[in-house]
């Protein structure tokens, strides 16, 4: 098999996706400073892969996937991961996770019983997903090298969690709509 430049992008989503290891370790060994690191260098490739990927015409259908798999891999783990050490509130993990598994759900059903599904990240998904790095990276930055002001960890946690509602919410009322529209479970 050989590697073509058009890969690179695919290449660097695989390799995020194995960020996540270090990054576990390094939190469960509470070397936040260092986790921070691995945090740049992850945030680093997402622009790379996806600077390449649009700006050469590299975009592809597995990029298409790796790259939301490789966000969600390392946020989900670092949420887990906080939330086993109190840094995170557990309810806030969970209403995360079910978030996620609605979304993912959904998709699904939505794929396999109304059409093929071009998902397309909403405003708020993405508004969603920067409070979540936000508080991943404020919350990591806290409990090491940097300690945040009283307030702004809990008023982190608030949006996020007021996104991630409003966020889940809205992939199923816009999924529910388009299924309704094409005819999905409407008596004829």
């Amino acid at each position: 098999m050989r590697i073509r430049a058009r890969d690179i992008p695919n290449i660097i989503s695989f390799l995020r996706i194995l960020l996540t290891i270090p990054v576990v370790d390094l939190l469960l060994d509470q070397q936040f400073g260092n986790a921070l690191i691995v945090f740049a260098i992850a945030g680093f490739s997402d622009g790379l892969d996806g600077f390449l990927a649009k700006h050469f015409g590299w975009q592809s259908r597995l990029g298409g996937l790796l790259d939301p798999l490789a966000d969600k891999a390392l946020l989900l783990a670092s949420f887990l991961v906080l939330g086993s050490m109190g840094l995170i509130p557990v309810w806030l993990v969970s209403l995360v996770i079910l978030r996620d598994l609605i979304i993912m759900g959904g998709a699904l059903l939505y794929h396999f019983e109304v059409e093929d599904l071009e998902a397309q990240p909403s405003l708020i998904s993405k508004v969603n997903t920067l409070f979540q790095i936000l508080t991943v990276l404020m919350v990591v930055a806290s409990a090491g090298p940097w300690p945040m002001p009283d307030g702004v960890i809990e008023s982190l946690v608030g949006i996020t969690a007021f996104t991630t509602i409003a966020s889940g919410v809205n992939y199923v009322w816009v999924w529910w709509h388009r299924a309704v529209q094409k005819g999905w479970h409407q008596d004829d």
